[in-house]
This record gives C-alpha cells, sequence and structure tokens, in this order.
C-alpha cells in the first residue's frame, strides 16, 4: 500500500518556510521561490549533503507530481518532507512571491 504524503497548498507554506525546489535547470531559471534550494529531482539521493535543513523541509516542483514523490523518498530516509501540493503553478497563480536568474520577470515553467 503506497504511503502517504504529507502535503500542504502553496498558499499555505509559511513565509519562513525551508524549501526545496527539484525541478530541472530551465524551469528553475526563469522563476523560483526567493530563498529555496535547488536540487533537481533525479540528483536528490546523491546530493543529501546539498539539502537545506528544515523541520519540514517543503518540496516542490511544477505541479506536485515529482515532489511528491521526492518526499515519499526523503520521509522514507529520515527526514521530514512535506510535498507542496499544485508546485510552482498553484504557487504563482496565488501571487506568492518568485525571482528568476535571467533578469526579465519570473513565471512557471
Amino acid at each position: 500500500m503506497p504511503q502517504q504524503v504529507p502535503t500542504v497548498p502553496a498558499v499555505e507554506v509559511p513565509e519562513d518556510a525551508v524549501v526545496l525546489d527539484v525541478r530541472e535547470d530551465d524551469e528553475w531559471v526563469v522563476g523560483h521561490i526567493d530563498g529555496a534550494t535547488h536540487v533537481p529531482m533525479g540528483e536528490v539521493p546523491a546530493r543529501l549533503d546539498d539539502l537545506p535543513e528544515g523541520d519540514p523541509l517543503y518540496v516542490v516542483c511544477r505541479s506536485g507530481g515529482r515532489s511528491a514523490r521526492v518526499a515519499a523518498w526523503l520521509n522514507a530516509n529520515g527526514f521530514d518532507a512535506v510535498n507542496v501540493g499544485g508546485g510552482m503553478g498553484e504557487w504563482e497563480a496565488a501571487g506568492r512571491p518568485m525571482v528568476s536568474e535571467t533578469g526579465q520577470p519570473p513565471f512557471v515553467r
């Protein structure tokens, strides 16, 4: 039976949350949460030392699918991880603050 992944809507993520963004590089550069740590999903197991310390650690992707899988894996490996439901799409739709690395206004790809 699959494990339930703790999930909160993007609108309920605390302003001071510790966030791990597991999207790919091209998604990250055009728009992300200021202060988030970027480790693409496929690199998480090899980069545990790069993960931010948070209790809980909020995990985000574009729509919530990849982040749910990463949160489940992290929880199974001793972390306290929460999936950001709706991902960056919901974050952007809610008008939550974002930054980009391009010098252009941030958006979700």
